[in-house]
């Protein structure tokens, strides 16, 4: 028989744990595949399950662009278009992609910190300390050219940060890929 005690203490343990571990947790529903990983089709929901809202057409507090690179060992990842993002539907989350290129778009009423975590719940892949979807192995952190050792989940989204994760097998070298060539009406 499992005293009560018992089992608020293994409660407590695991709190303790997954807040020691980065503070947020992915949403339920988080994509664990292999990629390619579309945008998802109901924006709505998956803007919830970040903490994100639509503020098509409310006036910008701030407005700051990130770019993510996801490396599969050599080979690059395509972060999706239009991830949290809809012209057709008038849809645009505080944070979102137009393209292919990497670039996440934080545009929001109000001034606030947003996260790597967000992003990766919004867009639907599983990211943690080790894993990035159903990509495992070893998983390094760059932000800024600079290792990062810390949950890349709780990484704030800066204006022109740079975020590199790449996941390389077990004893293989990871290699930090060239700054990203930033456009013009970014610089």
């Amino acid at each position: 028989m499992v005293r009560p005690a018992a089992v608020g203490a293994a409660l407590a343990a695991l709190t303790v744990v997954a807040l020691i571990a980065g503070g947020t947790t992915p949403a339920d529903g988080t994509s664990r595949s292999a990629p390619p990983w579309p945008a998802p089709t109901t924006l709505a929901e998956h803007a919830d399950d970040a903490g994100l809202r639509n503020v098509w057409g409310e006036r910008l507090a701030e407005h700051v662009h990130t770019h993510l690179t996801i490396l599969d060992g050599d080979e690059p990842v395509t972060v999706p278009a239009n991830v949290g993002h809809s012209d057709a539907r008038r849809f645009a989350a505080q944070l979102h992609t137009h393209d292919t290129s990497g670039i996440l778009h934080v545009e929001s009423p109000t001034r606030q910190t947003f996260t790597l975590g967000q992003f990766f719940d919004e867009w639907g892949v599983s990211l943690g300390p080790a894993h990035v979807g159903g990509l495992r192995g070893e998983l390094t952190v760059w932000v800024d050219g600079r290792r990062y050792f810390g949950n890349p989940r709780s990484i704030a989204l800066t204006n022109r940060r740079e975020v590199v994760l790449d996941v390389t097998t077990i004893g293989e070298v990871p290699h930090l890929p060239q700054p990203f060539d930033w456009p013009p009406q970014y610089r």
